[in-house]
């Protein structure tokens, strides 16, 4: 299936020039995590999650859905060759919020390198938890801020690790290396991230959009609102009613077809799977959120 340029640059809202530039790219980084935010529903309702280019597009851009890693990069991945630029897949191990003594995971993340004439850039609009809004110079140990986050990228050996400053210090979220990923890679990472029984995303509910004004957050029945001049909003999500609105108004999703059914299938808040848990203590020593600067 052909990719459609025009539908994508209308789904974000871009009506820039089109041509493989810095700004240009610096532009379509900001408006996808806008426009389209990040969301697991399908691995956690059991629905499967395809990842050619057609029904990428048909779901993300048609519909006006939303969706994980390999989704979103995969949109922005086409988005970007068809506009000209010189894209390199690539795919990483996540480590975030893993304690520091945890074996490294598997390799179950998309995210982009992009060669322009200033050099190599990193390109990453699905890290759903800390999405960020612009993309990175492939510059070891330089501090780079966005407008919602200080991220760095800091030498590991032959890899590199991506890692952004909270409260109590530079946490790690992911580590690459620049080899090429190929779509088999995908392929076997994706089957494993939305089957697997055990997995965190056919557990547990996450979703994220960021925009302008504020970054919203969802962790199956915690909603969080961190506004962009330091408020911070935590709202429990008591009704499937409550859940149904934040969807549509914090995510901008359309309506989900069996919303007490999602909602009967999240933790109730005061049961945490042991991945949570961690999560949330190492949370609580710098930061009150997932998403926290």
């Amino acid at each position: 299936m052909a990719f459609d340029l025009d539908a994508y640059l209308a789904r974000i809202g871009f009506d820039g020039p089109r041509e493989p530039t810095l700004v240009v790219l610096c532009a379509l980084h900001r408006l996808h995590p806008d426009a389209i935010p990040f969301d697991n529903l399908d691995p956690l309702l059991g629905r499967p999650v395809p990842l050619d280019l057609g029904a990428v597009q048909a779901k993300l851009v048609g519909a006006r859905r939303g969706g994980y890693c390999f989704e979103q990069n995969a949109l922005f991945r086409a988005a970007l060759t068809a506009l000209g630029f010189a894209v390199t897949p690539l795919i990483a191990r996540v480590v975030w919020m893993a304690p520091p003594e945890a074996p490294l995971g598997p390799r179950n993340h998309m995210l982009l390198k992009v060669d322009l004439p200033e050099g190599p850039y990193l390109a990453d609009v699905g890290f759903g938890g800390h999405l960020f809004s612009a993309p990175l110079k492939l510059a070891p140990g330089l501090e780079q801020t966005t407008a919602e986050s200080v991220l760095r990228l800091a030498p590991a050996g032959e890899a590199l690790v991506l890692e952004t400053r909270l409260p109590a210090g530079w946490v790690s979220l992911y580590r690459f290396t620049l080899e090429p990923a190929e779509d088999s890679d995908y392929e076997v990472s994706n089957w494993h991230t939305s089957t697997h029984p055990a997995h965190l995303l056919t557990n547990n509910l996450l979703a994220e959009r960021l925009t302008p004004q504020v970054r919203s957050s969802l962790l199956n029945t915690r909603l969080t609102r961190r506004y962009r001049d330091g408020r911070a909003e935590v709202v429990e999500l008591t009704s499937p009613g409550a859940l149904a609105r934040a969807l549509e108004q914090d995510f901008g999703l359309p309506p989900q077809e069996d919303i007490e059914g999602l909602f009967a299938r999240l933790p109730p808040a005061d049961v945490r799977r042991a991945p949570l848990n961690r999560l949330h203590r190492r949370l609580r020593r710098g930061s009150d959120e997932v998403t926290g600067r």
